[in-house]
């Protein structure tokens, strides 16, 4: 049902260092790179993930109480991305565990402030 999701970004080439070196932990790669729009996925007519300028060319802002959910395939991965997203300067919102739901989770905002979550259901 989804198709891809966009995020906005007041910085695009920092914003995509941080999501290129993400991104490659899920095998995931740019599938859009022009000035103002860059896209990961994997290419398999799977959803994707982009950030954006925006189109406006007002500030890109956060939405209170957004996040996006990016599934890995194991709690080590999980663990994985949360440690680089934080080496690489996202905002730690929750350390990697099991949530009441029985999904392993991690929580951070990225280097723009948006919200994500990465999360696997342990076998």
């Amino acid at each position: 049902m989804i198709g891809y999701i966009t995020l906005g970004s007041n910085d695009l080439q920092t914003s995509a260092t941080f999501y290129d070196q993400i991104f490659s932990e899920l095998s995931a790669s740019r599938l859009f790179d022009t000035p103002s729009f860059i896209a990961w996925g994997k290419g398999d007519g799977s959803p994707f993930f982009a950030i954006t300028t925006p189109f406006n060319k007002d500030t890109a802002t956060t939405g209170n109480g957004v996040m996006i959910a990016i599934q890995a395939p194991d709690t080590g991965v999980v663990d994985l991305i949360h440690d680089k997203a934080l080496e690489l300067g996202a905002e730690d919102e929750g350390a990697p565990g099991k949530r009441p739901a029985g999904f392993y989770c991690a929580y951070f905002r990225d280097l723009d402030g948006n919200k994500l979550n990465v999360y696997c259901t342990p076998q």
